[in-house]
Order: C-alpha cells, then structure tokens, then sequence
C-alpha cells in the first residue's frame, strides 16, 4: 500500500502519545504512521489494543538515544514527519536521577534531529511526495520557571480565576527559567530543536503545553494516583498546603491541538497549548474525592480524611498559567471541555478499567513486554 505521508510519532505508548496515535491513525488513514517507542516503565501497548491491527500502524520498539537505528527508520519508512513527544517527564524521577533525564531528553532529541538532517537536508527537507518535512518537538510550560500568586493567602472559590491566582501568564515570549531537572532537561531540548532550524533550515515547530489529564495516565501522576488511592482507600499523599497551582487540559484537546498545528502550524514557531483552567492542587484533590466517592457510593467526605500533607518537592514550583491565545487566533483552537466534564470523563475511565490500571499498578505489563521483545 502506498501512503501520502509516513511519520514518526515517538513515545506512542506512552499517555500523550497514544491519544495521538490513535487519532492520526483513525484520521488519517492513506497516512503511515510509525510509532517508535523504548516501552520503559511508562509505555504500554495495551493503550493501543483498539488500533494495533490496523493497516496504517506499525510499531517499533526503539530507543530514540540510539542514532544508527532512528536513521536506519527515517530509510527504511521514507519518513517526512516526526512529532516528538518521547520523553521522561515526572519531576520527582528527575530529582533523583537527572543523568536518565538528560540522556533522554536531551540526547535523545539531538539524536532524532541529526538523523531527519541526515534524511531531508539532501532532498531539500521535502519529503518522497514532494510535501514539506516537519520536526514538530513537543515540550512543557515548565521550561518558564513559575508565576506568582495574587492572593497566595488564599480567597473564596466564587472570584474568577485570574483574580484568584493571577493576571499573568506564560507567553510564547515568556523568558525560559527552568527549575527542575526535568524541566531543565526540556528546555535544552528546544534549544536544540530551535538551533537545528536556525543552523541547518530545519522545518520545526514547538509546541509548550499545560498539565494533561485524562484516560491512560501513568498511575504516578496526581490524577490516576489519586483515584485509585481513594478507591482503595489509601493516603493522598499532598506536597506542603496543596497551594500549588496548575493549568489542566484533557489529554483529547491537546492531540487535537497537535494535529491541527502539525498541518496547519507555521514552520518556525512556537504554541502554547493551555486550558485557561487553573487549579490549586488540594482543590483538584477534593473534586477527585467528591467525584469518586460519589460514582463508588460512599457518603459524600467519606474519602477526605485520606488526605495527608507530606514534605514539600524541592523546588516546588508555585504556579504554571498557559496563555494560548496565539494558537487560537492563528489556528482557531480552543479546548473542547470543561474541567468539571472532563474529570468525569476521567474518573469514570478509570473505575471502569481497574484491569488496566492493576496490570500497571503491578508490574505485569511490563513483564508481559520483556517476553514479547526479548532478543
């Protein structure tokens, strides 16, 4: 079968990167999609059972460090399109292990970039179908560093958000000032990303996106974590106050987004991807309890006794606010959901799939991949 176009989706097993598999592979179907994952803890195939037979999917299992065989790919699929989304991406990971997070990250993405170089600077960087080659990398709002609150003493709920927490937000102007190693790490990445297309003619894009929630979450983030601790009545475990706050989008509107900037997207720029929904994490932390309790049948505050405040992270930052008005002026996007609509969506998937979430709680997953890709 020929196909229109053949494009590298990196970390495709992972949570973002199999919402955008599945879409680019149901949407598109004269388009090969190729998804290229290491299937570390975080990638799971079992995200992508609806699609895995289809005749424009393919899966390689690979590591994006490893340059000979991304070029070897880029060859052998006539690749014209990669969207980056591999990466290691939980802050806690990083403070305890930052050389995984710079080799990944960073190594990785350098490797990726100098193997669609090796490809496309020849032809020109237009792919076999004459069509323009795109390296779309996809990075965080953390590379910003942190805003302030404007009442950090807090305020009643009813004021609306801006007055609440703040009236400025990260721009694509917005000077980058990481304070993790993991958001460190991503932004040496679009640094690179960026250098390829000042250096070489590289067509790039950029994309910085808020908090992402949603179905097939990795159960180490707050959102599954906490749902299947109250379901199994656990602790919630809280960093300081829980005065921390965070900008929430559902996981379907930022592959929506990438879709849309991956076609329609001007080489050399970059989007912010945000759901102008910010939310102080002990008040996400209270919806979660009211919902859950109130979809398992418990007595409304049945859960909130399970809330217990630990230690704070090192260099917790205090507030991420996304302002995605170029995107939605240049592009037309906006957000599909509420953050109230969209939690329930979450929360249901997940009590409905307690199988998945126990294969990953438990480890078998990965065991199930140990014996499929053993060499």
């Amino acid at each position: 079968m020929d196909f229109s176009r053949n494009i590298i989706i990196t970390g495709g097993a992972g949570f973002i990167g199999s919402h955008v598999v599945r879409r680019f592979v149901t949407r598109y179907p004269s388009y090969r999609i190729i998804n290229v994952d290491k299937l570390t803890y975080a990638g799971n195939l079992a995200n992508l059972k609806d699609i895995e037979d289809s005749p424009n999917y393919v899966f390689e299992k690979a590591d994006i460090c490893d340059f000979d065989r991304m070029l070897d790919l880029m060859r052998r699929y006539n690749v014209d399109g990669i969207i980056h989304l591999a990466a290691e991406s939980h802050v806690d990971r990083s403070i305890k292990d930052p050389f995984t997070f710079a080799r990944t990250n960073v190594m990785g993405t350098l490797s990726l970039l100098q193997a669609a170089k090796s490809v496309w600077e020849p032809s020109g960087w237009t792919g076999p179908e004459g069509q323009e080659c795109r390296f779309y990398h996809i990075s965080t709002d953390e590379v910003y560093g942190a805003l302030e609150l404007t009442h950090p003493e807090g305020v009643k709920s009813e004021i609306s958000a801006h007055e609440v927490y703040g009236d400025t937000f990260f721009t694509e102007d917005t000077k980058y000032q990481p304070h993790s190693p993991y958001s460190a790490s991503k932004a040496s990445s679009d640094h690179f990303v960026r250098a390829f297309h000042d250096t070489y003619g590289m067509p790039v894009i950029v994309t910085n996106c808020s908090n992402n929630y949603g179905p097939y979450q990795f159960p180490e983030k707050l959102i599954p974590l906490f749902i299947n601790n109250i379901r199994h009545h656990k602790p919630l475990p809280v960093y300081g106050k829980g005065e921390n706050v965070r900008d929430w989008l559902y996981v379907e509107d930022h592959a929506s987004a990438i879709d849309l900037i991956f076609h329609k997207g001007k080489v050399a720029e970059t989007y912010n991807i945000g759901g102008f929904n910010e939310w102080k994490n002990i008040d996400i932390i209270k919806v979660l309890i009211k919902t859950v309790d109130r979809l398992l049948g418990h007595p409304e505050g049945y859960s909130l006794d399970l809330i217990t405040y630990v230690t704070d992270r090192k260099g917790h930052d205090l507030r991420y606010a996304i302002d995605s008005t170029k995107l939605h002026k240049e592009l037309g996007w906006t957000p599909s959901l509420q953050f109230e609509e969209g939690i329930e969506k979450t929360v249901r998937w997940y009590l409905e799939h307690q199988d998945w979430m126990d294969n990953v709680t438990s480890g078998d997953y990965m065991k199930y991949y140990d014996e499929m890709y053993r060499s």
